[in-house]
């Protein structure tokens, strides 16, 4: 039975990683006709930050159909709360993509390649291999192998859904087995992104 779980795991790793190398060949063959090397971007809604995306280099492809952005040495992107400002979420990988299609006027975004997902309200955190941003359904998923941990527990399995922000990730096909985290009801959990103040000694 352990056998063939792990065979599984190794199939779906391998099936997502391989479609995404094959389009990303094929994308990279034409001629990019815009270069950015550090690139930072900041989305603000009513004054307040709302998104911002930082990159080690974007390349912009066109065509008459297509609009492509790529971020061949990875991405993070972090997502701040509406109301207050707050740093929630931080996305990272080591590669990802921005396809818009022109005719169809819809846009999709893929992250790929040790995708992590961390809600630093919440001290959650998702691994899979490949991610993608639904803007318009304000939603991320996966169909992939995916782990989550947090400090009261421990999940993987198949497949996630989620709103963009973290907030209520659920994996699809859940294993049967678990893990359960001890928490101290006295620890005070500091969120470090948001703090402002001395640090506590340890």
């Amino acid at each position: 039975m352990m056998m063939a779980t792990a065979a599984a795991v190794a199939f779906v790793v391998y099936s997502c990683k391989g479609k995404l190398s094959e389009a990303e060949k094929l994308d990279l063959e034409r001629v990019p006709v815009q270069s950015v090397e550090n690139m930072f971007f900041v989305q603000t809604e009513n004054g307040i930050v709302k998104t911002r995306i930082e990159a080690p280099l974007m390349e912009r492809y066109d065509s008459d159909t297509l609009a492509l952005e790529l971020f061949p040495k990875g991405v993070k992107v972090y997502g701040y709360e509406a109301e207050t400002g707050k740093l929630e979420t931080i996305i990272t990988a080591d590669a990802a993509r921005h396809d818009q299609f022109k005719r169809k006027g819809e846009e999709k975004w893929s992250a790929y390649g040790n995708a992590v997902v961390r809600n630093v309200i919440k001290q959650e955190r998702m691994d899979t291999d490949t991610l993608y941003w639904d803007r318009a359904a304000h939603e991320i998923y996966t169909h992939c192998y995916v782990k989550m941990s947090s400090p009261k527990g421990y999940m993987q399995g198949y497949g996630m859904r989620s709103d963009e922000m973290a907030r209520n990730a659920i994996i699809l096909k859940p294993f049967d087995s678990y893990g359960l985290m001890k928490e101290d009801s006295t620890k005070v959990m500091i969120d470090s992104a948001n703090f402002i103040g001395p640090l506590l000694k340890k």
